[in-house]
C-alpha cells in the first residue's frame, strides 16, 4: 500500500506502508487467547474456587489477588523497556514469547490444584506467590506479543486490522471458557454429594488442565506463526551500557508524548469505568431486571456476537473517518447506550420485568453495545501503536513495548478504583450484601440505577473528552513516516544533506 499526503494535507514523496497477510493476522491476534483465558479465570473464578470450595478467607484470597496485580504492575514498565532493546537473533519480541510458553502452562495448572489439608495461611502464601508469577509470566508473553502490532505494518489502516483480529480472539477466547465452564464441565462434575459441579474442586483442576493446554497452544501458535516476521521487524538499538538512572530516564523521555498523555489519562478514567461497569453488571441482572441465572448466561454467551461486530467495525471505521474522530464517535453512541435500558427504566418507559419484552430488549441492547465498546477499543489500541513514530523521531528509539506495558500498568493499578466505586453505588443505594432480590424493595433499585447511571456517564464522558487532546492524524501519522525516511536516508549518505 502508498500513501502520498503530509500532516498538511499537501503532497509528499510516495510512501511505501507494509501490510501483513491474512496468516500474519491470525497468528498475531489468536496470541491473545492466553491473556483472554488468564484475565477471564482471575475476574470469574478465582475469588470463589478458593473462597467457597477450598474454603480459605474471602479477605486472604483478595489481598492475594491485589497484592499479585500491583507487583505485576510496576514489572510491566521495565519488561516493556528490556524488551526494546533486548538483542538477539530471534529479535527483540520472540525470545519472551517462547520462553513463557511452557511456564505459564504449568503455573496455571498448579494454580487451579492447591495442595489439601493446608492452613489458611499457606494456601495464602500458595496463591499470592502463584497469582504473582502466573500473572508476571503472562506479562513476559503479552507485552512484546502486542508490541509486535506497530513492528508488523507501519500502515494507519492495518494496524487496526491487526488489533481487530487480537480484540476478537481475546474476547472470544476468554469468554469461551466461561461458557464451557457453566454448559459443560459444571453439570459434568455435579454429583450426589455436590450437586452444584461449581462447587466441586475436580472440575476446577480439570478447568486448569484444559485451560493450561489452551494456553500453551495460544502462546506457541501465534509465536510460531509470526516467527517468519523476525527478519523484518525492527532491529534492537546498538549496545551500550546502561544504568537504572538511564533506564527510567528514557521510559520518561519516552512517555513524555502529549498524545500518549491523551491516551494515559483517558485510560485511568475508561479503567474505572470498565471495573464499576464489569462489578455491577450481575447486580444489575440479578436484582435491577430479575433475571435467572440461564437469562444471564445468555446474555453473556452475546459476547460471541459482539467480538464479531466490534472486530467488523473498527477497520472500516478507521479507513472511513480515522481513528480518533471514529473513536470519539463510536465511543459517544456506546457510552451514552450503556445505561439507556436502566434509564428506560427509571422513566417508567419499559414494561415490568414480567414481561419478556425486557429481557431481549436488554439481551440486544446489551450485545450491540458490547460490539461498539470493543471497536472503542481497537481503535484506541491502535492509536497506542501509531505512538510509536512519533517517539522515535523525538528520541532515536523504537519503543513499542515501553508503550503498550504503560498501558497494561494503568489498567491494573487503577482498575481496582471501579470496584470501589462499585461499592459506593451499592452503599448509597441501600442494597444489602447477600439480600434475596424478592426482598429488595423498588425503592432501593431505583436509586441503585438514580445512582450508577451519573456515576459512569461522567467517567466515559470525561475519558473521551481528554482522548479528544489527541494528535495524531491519518495525515500526522504518514508525516512521521517520511520524516523517519528522511532520517534514515541521511544516516545512509553519512549525514549529509
Amino acid at each position: 500500500m502508498s500513501v502520498d499526503s503530509t500532516a498538511g494535507g499537501a503532497p509528499g514523496p510516495r510512501i511505501e506502508t507494509t501490510k501483513p497477510s491474512l496468516w500474519t493476522k491470525v497468528s498475531y491476534g489468536f496470541g491473545a487467547v492466553a491473556f483472554g483465558v488468564k484475565d477471564n479465570g482471575f475476574s470469574y473464578f478465582l475469588l470463589i474456587f478458593y473462597s467457597q470450595v477450598i474454603g480459605l478467607d474471602a479477605r486472604l484470597v483478595g489481598l492475594a489477588l491485589t497484592i499479585s496485580l500491583l507487583v505485576d504492575a510496576f514489572f510491566d514498565p521495565i519488561l516493556g523497556y528490556w524488551s526494546d532493546n533486548l538483542r538477539s537473533k530471534w529479535g527483540r519480541r520472540h525470545p519472551f514469547m517462547y520462553a513463557a510458553a511452557v511456564p505459564i502452562a504449568a503455573t496455571y495448572f498448579l494454580l487451579w490444584s492447591p495442595p489439601q489439608g493446608w492452613e489458611d495461611f499457606h494456601l495464602f502464601l500458595y496463591l499470592l506467590g502463584l497469582s504473582i508469577v502466573v500473572r508476571m509470566l503472562i506479562s513476559v508473553y503479552e507485552i512484546p506479543s502486542t508490541a509486535l502490532a506497530p513492528e508488523l505494518t507501519d500502515d494507519y489502516d492495518e494496524r487496526s486490522s491487526l488489533q481487530a483480529y487480537r480484540s476478537y480472539f481475546g474476547w472470544t477466547g476468554g469468554n469461551a471458557m466461561s461458557v464451557f465452564n457453566f454448559i459443560v464441565l459444571f453439570p459434568l462434575f455435579a454429583t450426589a454429594a455436590i450437586p452444584n459441579g461449581q462447587f466441586n474442586p475436580e472440575a476446577y483442576r480439570t478447568y486448569g488442565m484444559i485451560a493450561s493446554g489452551l494456553l500453551l497452544f495460544s502462546v506457541l501458535a501465534s509465536s510460531i506463526g509470526t516467527h517468519s516476521r523476525i527478519m523484518h521487524l525492527k532491529p534492537a538499538p546498538p549496545k551500550r551500557r546502561l544504568s537504572p538512572l538511564i533506564v527510567f530516564k528514557e521510559i520518561f523521555e519516552t512517555l513524555s508524548n502529549r498524545s500518549f498523555l491523551a491516551l494515559f489519562i483517558s485510560a485511568i478514567f475508561g479503567s474505572v469505568a470498565g471495573g464499576l461497569s464489569a462489578a455491577l453488571a450481575f447486580y444489575f441482572y440479578t436484582y435491577f431486571w430479575d433475571f435467572s441465572t440461564q437469562q444471564s448466561g445468555l446474555i453473556t454467551s452475546g459476547v460471541f456476537v459482539s467480538a464479531i461486530l466490534g472486530a467488523v467495525l473498527a477497520p472500516i471505521v478507521s479507513r472511513t473517518i480515522g481513528k480518533k474522530k471514529g473513536a470519539i464517535i463510536i465511543g459517544l453512541i456506546a457510552f451514552l447506550g450503556s445505561p439507556m435500558p436502566i434509564v428506560l427504566r427509571l422513566m417508567g418507559v419499559l414494561p415490568d420485568n414480567s414481561s419478556p419484552l425486557v429481557f431481549w430488549f436488554v439481551f440486544f441492547t446489551t450485545m450491540i453495545d458490547v460490539g461498539l465498546i470493543i471497536c472503542f477499543q481497537i481503535l484506541a489500541a491502535s492509536m497506542m501503536a501509531d505512538l510509536v513514530e512519533q517517539a522515535e523521531i523525538k528520541t532515536g528509539r523504537r519503543s513499542e513495548g515501553i508503550f503498550f506495558a504503560a498501558s497494561a500498568f494503568i489498567r491494573k493499578v487503577v482498575g481496582g478504583l471501579g470496584l470501589t466505586a462499585a461499592t459506593f453505588v451499592l452503599t448509597v443505594a441501600g442494597l444489602q450484601a447477600g439480600a434475596d432480590p424478592s426482598q429488595v424493595s423498588d425503592e432501593t433499585l431505583f436509586r441503585l440505577g438514580l445512582f450508577y447511571v451519573p456515576v459512569i456517564l461522567a467517567l466515559w464522558m470525561t475519558m473521551l473528552a481528554v482522548m479528544m487532546t489527541y494528535t495524531i492524524t491519518r495525515d500526522g501519522h504518514e508525516a512521521n513516516l517520511r520524516t523517519l525516511a528522511e532520517m534514515k536516508g541521511k544516516e545512509g549518505d553519512g549525514g549529509d544533506d
